[in-house]
């Protein structure tokens, strides 16, 4: 093989006590799409980090082409040819697409050539296979869009090792192809691409080579014909987690909890009609723009809707606030727990009391921090959020324990319905394994849950029935029997036929 052009010669990071690398090693070679899985905590953005010159190493080398290097920064490894994609990516909404690529040459002024950067900024976009307007302005792009600038941007300068971190977390199935398809073909021109994903069946799809990290430390690394799924996931969690998408039994009561009627928000969606019994798990499948958040922010009063009909419990519900879905046992667990689900700088026991503080304050009128405290080491112990004091701020969890902590703050509220959006988005199989147990155990108690998801296999696995949408239709409710990845794309993508609500 080709000499590596990066690698990692056992390099160790600390940050005071913590040691968040320890003896790393690690080749990454041209022509090679090299994923890395790893639990969250396990080290991978640290990694990261030191490749990108962000970091130091307090221990061990950095090389290139073989020769030891100091990575000063992120313009030093931009020198280098190592460049770095997230699943948010860095674009600038008021510059066009040929601006944001060439986005070191703006403010030029009389030296630019305009329509040479026009000229290349097409070629970058047609070598990565896009059909993009680079006179578009970024405000207007998509998720896989700006995704597909910043990786042209990486090109424009040379980049010889792309790092993508999370790149299809937030992306449609088709847009997710997509970057795995780019990625593929940046291989074949000779880049190493670095690909890290929790999603482990497209590992398969766009590996030649997986290394697995577990707390800090190498595990392993193998030709992806060599491992397979289950031993991955045992090694990145060090214990046998089994198929956590593995579908359960049903806990699907007689008692109609919920019952929507012609649901529709002019402009956004329309005619959306279902059941939810007690026990019952509704999955809402469909690609990016199918608008079933709306449909949850409609019923949690965020965005009314402005006809149809709403029975919850028996009686009609007209659902206006968010105030008035939680006073009625309705709860929304938000797809962005950073922004809109948890206060980051506050503590885990203040972030667990949130949605009920009046049960938390004194008669004086003051919040009662030990009764806070109590609940939150009730939650702390029930839902297994690995800290060792709630006193611990929110944002210094990893993103399953996040997760918990929101889930923790919805179910001190004792709701009888929970309503998850992409429940499992950037968290690891261990905690994926232990959020949908949360659910199953929720239900399996008399609740009732939707779930949203852009991950076909959580949707099969978590749906009881699933309920199909695309561009604001209702396509059709699947009971789980009949539903399959292909028969839910067919009617996401508009391939398959239209079918009566059930």
């Amino acid at each position: 093989m080709p000499a590596p052009l990066l690698a990692l010669d056992h390099v160790s990071k600390r940050f005071g006590s913590t040691l968040a690398l320890s003896d790393m090693s690690l080749d990454l070679f041209p022509g090679e799409v090299h994923a890395i899985v790893g639990e969250n905590g396990a080290g991978k953005s640290t990694m990261i980090k030191v490749m990108t010159g962000i970091h130091q190493p307090t221990e061990g080398r950095v090389l290139i082409e073989g020769m030891p290097k100091t990575v000063s920064g992120t313009q030093a490894a931009r020198e280098l040819g190592i460049a770095a994609i997230y699943q948010e990516p860095m674009v600038f909404p008021d510059l066009d697409v040929a601006e944001n690529i060439f986005i070191s040459e703006v403010g030029g002024g009389w030296f630019q050539n305009k329509a040479k950067q026009r000229r290349d900024a097409r070629a970058l976009i047609e070598r990565i296979g896009m059909d993009l307007d680079v006179d578009r302005a970024a405000s207007g792009l998509t998720l896989a869009e700006q995704q597909a600038v910043e990786i042209a941007r990486a090109l424009s300068q040379d980049v010889r090792v792309l790092i993508m971190d999370e790149p299809t977390a937030s992306l449609s199935a088709h847009e997710a192809e997509q970057l795995r398809r780019i990625a593929r073909q940046l291989a074949a021109d000779g880049v190493s691409v670095v690909y890290i994903s929790h999603r482990l069946e497209e590992i398969f799809e766009v590996a030649d080579r997986v290394t697995v990290i577990r707390d800090g430390e190498h595990i392993s690394t193998r030709l992806i014909g060599e491992t397979n799924t289950e031993t991955m996931i045992a090694e990145m969690v060090g214990r046998e987690v089994g198929n956590y998408f593995a579908k359960a039994q049903s806990h699907a009561r007689d008692e109609v909890i919920l019952s929507v009627d012609g649901l529709s928000l002019e402009g956004v969606f329309e005619n959306i009609s279902f059941d939810l019994k007690r026990g019952e798990v509704l999955a809402f499948a469909g690609l990016i723009g199918a608008r079933r958040t709306d449909v949850a922010l409609s019923l949690f009063g965020i965005e009314p809707a402005s006809t149809g009909t709403v029975t919850y419990k028996g009686e009609p519900l007209a659902i206006t606030s968010p105030r008035q879905a939680m006073d009625a046992g309705i709860a929304y667990v938000s797809e962005d727990r950073r922004k809109l689900g948890l206060a980051m700088p506050m503590a885990i026991r203040a972030n667990i009391s949130l949605a009920t503080l009046s049960g938390f304050l004194s008669k004086l009128g003051l919040i009662d921090r030990p009764k806070e405290a109590e609940a939150a080491h009730r939650f702390r112990e029930r839902l297994n959020i690995r800290t060792p004091d709630v006193e611990t701020e929110v944002g210094m969890l990893s993103g399953g324990n996040q997760q918990k902590v929101m889930l923790a703050k919805w179910l001190n509220m004792n709701p009888d319905l929970l309503i998850f959006d992409e429940p499992t988005r950037g968290i690891d199989v261990g905690a994926k394994a232990e959020v949908h147990d949360l659910i199953r155990t929720f239900v399996k108690e008399g609740g009732a849950a939707i779930v949203i998801s852009s991950d076909l296999p959580e949707v099969l696995a978590m749906g009881d029935r699933i309920l199909v949408m695309r561009e604001g239709q209702q396509m059709a409710i699947l009971d789980h029997e009949e539903a399959n990845q292909e028969r839910i794309m067919a009617l996401a993508t508009g391939q398959g036929e239209q079918e009566k609500a059930a």
